[in-house]
């Protein structure tokens, strides 16, 4: 099921940094944070209107319905081929609020398995309801899929091409108590 990294189970989130360097991080932060995060009320309007889809590559389509509507409960919306590939797959699944989450397969091009690399995907965070993160946490243990990391409201596990994907149970727009929208 795809590679795992600093993400396993058990692992420290910490794990490599020394307090040296944690600390050298903290004031870049820091200066970060002064020189560009403006106060709420007076960050100008975001020129987009939100995610329209995340695209996702998958080696088998039934499979990756499965997975994340059979599974997952995110229902698939549309299924049709892809304009840039000639026989390849585009398909989409509504994750709730207006966004989609689509695939395409890219059958014959030898892919690899999933790696972060610079650029590409570390995780897909999908809010849920509280009291549906429970019920999900469960068909995903009874369906032998590992979680990789448990920490508050979020739990982090692999999709069927070792995609990581975050279960958060908080409401859109905010990561363990603070508003990060």
């Amino acid at each position: 099921m795809g590679n795992h990294s600093d993400m396993d189970a058990g692992t420290d989130v910490e794990a490599g940094a020394d307090s040296d360097s944690t600390a050298a991080r903290a004031s870049e932060w820091d200066s970060l944070r002064a020189k560009y995060l403006k106060p709420a009320e007076s960050r100008p309007t975001s020129t987009a209107q939100g995610v329209h889809h995340v695209a996702l590559i998958c080696t088998d389509v039934a499979a990756t319905i499965e997975f994340y509507q059979g599974l997952l409960g995110f229902p698939l919306t549309e299924l049709f081929e892809n304009r840039d590939y000639r026989g390849s797959t585009h398909f989409f699944f509504d994750i709730g609020h207006g966004n989609l989450l689509a695939f395409f397969d890219f059958p014959d091009l030898g892919l690899g398995e999933y790696a972060e690399v610079l650029g590409g995907l570390h995780h897909l965070a999908i809010s849920v309801e509280p009291e549906k993160h429970a019920d999900l946490r469960k068909r995903i243990e009874d369906a032998g899929i590992p979680i990789d990391f448990d920490f508050e409201t979020s739990i982090y596990f692999q999709g069927p091409d070792g995609e990581r994907i975050e279960l958060i149970a908080d409401e859109l727009g905010v990561m363990y108590g603070t508003e990060v929208r």
